[in-house]
């Protein structure tokens, strides 16, 4: 199979991360996927190439979007963070002051900021629910608010890898009286003029990318999510599998998925989307003169949970709502860096240290067990070998 051409600007000292973009596909199975990065606000690099669909007969084009996974909970965060800089929400308050009902099963005490460094023990819903609660915010909030947490709250951080964008979200409506997909689209969004969305309508379906789920793991390699799978109910399984139909292709490439807002998993954006909003707040939280974050920056890079992680299994590191880089899976050299990655590929993440935004999208699903994708990996090398 030929190269595909690889389209898009990159200034000549970012040579090299478009040698590695043009390698991914010759190397690391990359079918469609788009790369950009800002530095100090301004765009340094934009490209993309391959097929938006498994069949190979889009291509991928310059305004194509794609579904984040998990980089979606970036966006959330940043939601988050906003309301706290301009003093609406305070992360050591409890939660049952914005959301008087979350103060059920002895719940009444738990901070915010549990909800964002992923300590609140509520990882998974409990009760078997049915696959069309996943697109039904009032049963999935009304669950997580009657539930008893998995864990004592504080005590563990394990990875909240769905209901992260309900119980943030639910707080942000509270308090603005909008969805989280709206807060963030009139807010972040449209100002900024991002091609990102949590929750669309069907006018932008032909520019969607089809998301490939990921091969089976190679022989030797460790099955993560065969493991989590191996107790239907453990909270590992259900974080994922509970409404059933949750990681399905079936479901992740339907009008349903992309018309609901699910903010821990359902956005989708473009590479280029990613990088000038973490350039923004690489550079504190503003660019070309619109202000995304009011101060706090320090919160979005601050570690509040390190170690194995209660879901997971593996080692992973936390600030309020972002991750943040430890050994194997480095935002680059610099210690302040923040961001999200997103299942099978997908990144956005601030430098504030070189003022870097970067973004990476993909259709591909990679099966590394790596928080970071060696697609992401080598990309993210480039372009620090670049500077």
């Amino acid at each position: 199979m030929p190269t595909p051409e690889v389209h898009g600007q990159c200034e000549a000292r970012f040579e090299r991360v478009r040698k590695v973009f043009a390698e991914n596909f010759d190397k690391r199975e990359e079918l469609g996927a788009a790369v950009a990065v800002t530095v100090d606000g301004k765009p340094v690099l934009d490209l993309w190439g391959g097929y938006a669909d498994k069949a190979r007969t889009r291509p991928w084009n310059r305004d194509t979007i794609v579904n984040v996974w998990s980089t979606t909970k970036g966006l959330t965060a940043i939601c988050a963070h906003r309301l706290a800089g301009q003093g609406r929400l305070d992360f050591d308050a409890p939660v049952a002051k914005y959301w008087p009902e979350f103060a059920q099963a002895g719940k009444g005490g738990m901070p915010v900021k549990y909800l964002l460094n992923h300590r609140a023990g509520l990882a998974a819903i409990r009760a078997p629910l049915p696959d069309e609660a996943l697109f039904n915010w009032e049963t999935v909030t009304k669950e997580l608010a009657r539930q008893e947490p998995w864990w004592e709250p504080g005590t563990k951080h394990g990875y909240h890898a769905i209901t992260f964008g309900w119980l943030v979200g639910e707080v942000v409506r509270r308090i603005t009286g909008k969805s989280l997909g709206t807060y963030f689209r009139d807010e972040i969004a449209k100002p900024l003029g991002l091609e990102a969305y949590i929750g669309f309508d069907a006018s932008l379906d032909a520019r969607v990318a089809e998301i490939i789920p990921a091969p089976p793991p190679k022989p030797g390699q460790p099955d993560v999510l065969a493991e989590l799978l191996k107790n239907p109910e453990s909270v590992g399984a259900k974080a994922i599998m509970n409404p059933p139909a949750t990681m399905a292709p079936t479901t992740t490439n339907s009008r349903a998925w992309r018309g609901a807002e699910i903010p821990g998993a359902n956005g989708h954006s473009d590479a280029r989307s990613l990088a000038r909003l973490y350039g923004a707040l690489a550079r504190g939280g503003e660019v070309d003169g619109i202000r995304v974050l009011d101060g706090g920056l320090e919160r979005c890079y601050t570690e509040q949970s390190k170690g194995t992680d209660a879901v997971l299994n593996i080692p992973t590191r936390f600030s309020l709502g972002f991750m943040l880089s430890q050994p194997g899976a480095e935002l680059g050299p610099n210690h302040h860096s923040f961001g999200h990655p997103g299942a099978g590929g997908s990144l956005g993440f601030a430098d504030p240290d070189t003022k870097i935004g970067f973004g990476y999208v993909m259709n591909q699903m990679g099966s590394n067990v790596s928080l970071i994708d060696p697609r992401t990996g080598a990309l993210i090398e480039a372009v620090y070998a670049s500077l």
